[in-house]
């Protein structure tokens, strides 16, 4: 079996693969205080709660955005799993051209991303909306080459700007309200989080595709806010396991 671990800002998102087939998902804290005891510790204890043993995880790969913790996570598979994971990282074969002006920019988790969407939909011009501790925006070329995109703040990331530099905004559950006029401070919150995050994805969509391509790409959605926006008519598809699927057709092709 094949464990992937996509390492983000607020999450360790996880999956283990059985040939092809992802079989179970599981999320971790990335706080900059984990060690690799507590990453090891964790791990095996999730997988006896899931029936499987460490002997069962044959290979690991996993890309990462958040460099501290990379020490942590290589030294929890070497220790607990006497295995030395796979990185997804500069140099290594995805199947994509990098069309960026310094490639080695370009976010592990991105190329992840791309590598799946395309390999879902070769031939394809797609623009993804990962909705997570940051929206970004990936986008690949019929050809297979990654053009780049866009960033912005995520939900929960303007949530906690507002709370944060401002006396009386308290935080609130990010949710999609039914109206956008909120008659409440809390209402009034979540309504600008949700609608501006709903047209900001909008306008750069059309404003990407307008740029970049003569017929509409395919957008897929995924990250752990996409599902907020799946009645909205913004994506053709959601594929919440995108990065995972992608670290596992990245593995697959640096054997």
């Amino acid at each position: 079996m094949l464990m992937c671990l996509d390492v983000g800002n607020t999450h360790i998102y996880g999956g283990i693969f059985n040939q092809e087939q992802l079989a179970f998902q599981f999320r971790y804290p990335s706080k900059s205080c984990c060690t690799s005891d507590e990453l090891g510790i964790f791990l095996k204890n999730y997988l006896r709660e899931i029936g499987l043993g460490t002997e069962k995880i044959k290979h690991v790969a996993y890309c990462s955005v958040v460099p501290s913790l990379d020490y942590s996570i290589r030294s929890a598979f070497v220790k607990y799993f006497n295995i030395d994971p796979f990185v997804l990282q500069a140099g290594v074969k995805t199947g994509l051209q990098i069309k960026y002006k310094n490639p080695n920019e370009v976010g592990a988790d991105r190329i992840a991303n791309a590598i799946a969407a395309f390999h879902h939909y070769p031939q394809k011009n797609i623009i993804i909306v990962d909705l997570g501790t940051a929206t970004s925006f990936e986008v690949i070329s019929a050809q297979g080459a990654f053009l780049g995109g866009a960033i912005i703040p995520g939900l929960q990331m303007q949530m906690r700007a507002l709370n944060e530099k401002t006396a009386n905004l308290p935080p609130v559950r990010i949710l999609k309200p039914g109206v956008a006029l909120g008659q409440s401070t809390a209402a009034n919150i979540q309504s600008g989080l949700y609608f501006g995050q709903r047209g900001a994805i909008k306008e750069i969509i059309q404003s990407i595709s307008k740029e970049m391509f003569n017929e509409p790409p395919v957008v897929i959605g995924t990250g752990g806010f996409a599902h907020l926006f799946e009645e909205d008519n913004i994506f053709d598809v959601i594929l919440s396991d995108l990065v995972l699927k992608g670290l596992q057709i990245a593995y697959s092709k640096n054997l």
